[in-house]
C-alpha cells in the first residue's frame, strides 16, 4: 500500500531563514507519508524552498489565514490532491520522523474528526504555554481528547472538511482564525481531536510581540461570535469575554488597543457573513467540554 499523501502549506515573509530551513529539514524527514509542499510568500518571493516544492508569491501581505488559503488552493489544483492538509508554522519543527504518519493514523481512527492537533511544546519538549492547549483545563497539556478549537500553526485538517467550510477566514488577517475554522467544522457535523502524545516544537514566543495583537485579537473575537453563534448567545458570550479581557488588559497592558479592537469589531460586524451554528451544535460543543459562552 502506498504511503498516504499529505499536502503541507508553509507561509513565509523571509524573516527567519535559519528557522525555516530547520523546519523544512524536519518536514522532509517525515517517514511513512508522501509529502507535497507549497511555500507561500506573503508579500514576497519565497527564498527558502525545498526541492520540488510549489511556490506562491502573493503581491502583498494578506495575513496568515489568507496566505494559508492561497497555499491550500494551489495544492488543490495539483493532480491527485491529497486527502490531508497540514499547516506548518515556518519556525515549528518535528522532533520525530513519524509525526505526520501518526497524526494521519489518529485521524483515520476518528472519521468524524475534521482536524487533529499535536501537542505543541517549546524546544525542551516539555513546556506548553496555556495558550497552546486547545481546550479548557489547560494545566494538563498531556491529556488527549476531543477539542473544539485548535492551535493554527501545527494542525492536520481533512481536505474535504476544509473545502466544505471554505477554509480559513481571510478577513481576520491574524488571530482567532483557528476558533473560526473549528466552529465551522463542528457546525458542519465534524469534531476535532487533540493527540497530546504527539509533540511538535516551537520557539516560546509571546503573541504580544506583534504590535497588532491587542486590537486584532479583540476585533476578531467579536467577529467570531457574530459569525457563528445563535443570536441569543452573542451577548452572553461577549459579556463573559469582555469582562475577562478588560481585566486582563488593565493588568498586563494593551487596554487602549483592546478597546479600539472592540469598537472596530462591533462597528464592522455586519460586514461579516453570518453562518450561525444550530442549537444541536451548541449542545455538542457543550458536552465536548466547551460551551460556546466561554
Amino acid at each position: 500500500m502506498p504511503d498516504p499523501r499529505i499536502d503541507v502549506v508553509v507561509l513565509t515573509m523571509n524573516d527567519r531563514p535559519s528557522e525555516e530551513a530547520a523546519a523544512q529539514q524536519t518536514l522532509l524527514a517525515q517517514a511513512g507519508v508522501d509529502v507535497r509542499v507549497c511555500v507561500v510568500g506573503n508579500g514576497c518571493e519565497p527564498e527558502v524552498v525545498p526541492p520540488g516544492a510549489l511556490t506562491v508569491r502573493l503581491p502583498e501581505n494578506v495575513g496568515i489565514p489568507g496566505g494559508r488559503n492561497a497555499g491550500a488552493d494551489a495544492l488543490g489544483r495539483e493532480p491527485d490532491a491529497a486527502k490531508w492538509l497540514f499547516f506548518l508554522d515556518n519556525d515549528a519543527t518535528f522532533p520525530r520522523t513519524d509525526v505526520l504518519a501518526q497524526l494521519i493514523a489518529e485521524a483515520q481512527q476518528r472519521p468524524r474528526a475534521a482536524y487533529v492537533q499535536p501537542r505543541l511544546t517549546g524546544p525542551d519538549d516539555v513546556t506548553t504555554p496555556r495558550r497552546w492547549v486547545p481546550r479548557l483545563r489547560a494545566s494538563r497539556p498531556e491529556r488527549p481528547g476531543t477539542i473544539t478549537t485548535m492551535t493554527e500553526g501545527v494542525v492536520l485538517v481533512r481536505r474535504a472538511a476544509f473545502d466544505a467550510v471554505r477554509g480559513w477566514p481571510a478577513e481576520f488577517f491574524l488571530y482567532h482564525e483557528g476558533l473560526q475554522l473549528a466552529w465551522q467544522c463542528w457546525a458542519a457535523g465534524w469534531t476535532g481531536y487533540y493527540a497530546a502524545d504527539l509533540r511538535m516544537h516551537h520557539p516560546l514566543t509571546s503573541p504580544t510581540r506583534h504590535a497588532l495583537f491587542h486590537r486584532l485579537a479583540a476585533r476578531n473575537r467579536i467577529w467570531v461570535a457574530y459569525r457563528n453563534l445563535p443570536a441569543l448567545l452573542i451577548p452572553l458570550y461577549l459579556a463573559v469575554w469582555t469582562a475577562i479581557t478588560l481585566a486582563r488588559a488593565a493588568h498586563t497592558g494593551g487596554l487602549s488597543e483592546t478597546l479600539a479592537g472592540m469598537r472596530e469589531g462591533w462597528t464592522n460586524r455586519r460586514a461579516q457573513e453570518r453562518r450561525p451554528m444550530s442549537w444541536r451544535t451548541v449542545w455538542r460543543l457543550t458536552i465536548a467540554g466547551r460551551p460556546p459562552v466561554i
